[in-house]
């Protein structure tokens, strides 16, 4: 299974971004997904997940209400829609498939698969 993260940039504070990542190589359609990101001198922080048939999702108490997360299976595609870009949501964003289950996890050790991240950079 490869993932690959897209989308990212730069933007000014009080922008928007969309994120996409695309799976090849199996299908994901039973596979909870989910956005993660890393800021320099930080821990890799859980963003949002969304259940497989995209009917649940979680997010971070940092991102509720200016972010979306949402899923394509016929395009075995996720995306994360960012409105209302925050400097400090500046981070290298990876998305993962979650390693079995049905409940969305926020912990990364349940992810087993990753991309390999796409900078955003928001700008005061």
């Amino acid at each position: 299974v490869q993932l690959q993260a897209s989308g990212g940039g730069l933007v000014q504070a009080g922008g928007s971004l969309r994120l996409s990542c695309l799976a090849s190589g199996r299908t994901l359609r039973t596979s909870p997904m989910g956005w993660f990101r890393q800021a320099p001198g930080k821990e890799r922080e859980f963003v949002a997940g969304i259940s497989w048939s995209g009917g649940s999702t979680r997010y971070a108490d940092s991102v509720k209400g200016r972010f979306t997360i949402s899923r394509d299976n016929a395009k075995n595609t996720v995306y994360l829609q960012m409105n209302s870009l925050k400097p400090e949501d500046t981070a290298v964003y990876y998305c993962a498939a979650q390693r079995g289950g049905t409940v969305v996890a926020i912990t990364d050790a349940r992810y087993g698969y990753w991309g390999q991240g796409t900078q955003v950079t928001v700008s005061s």
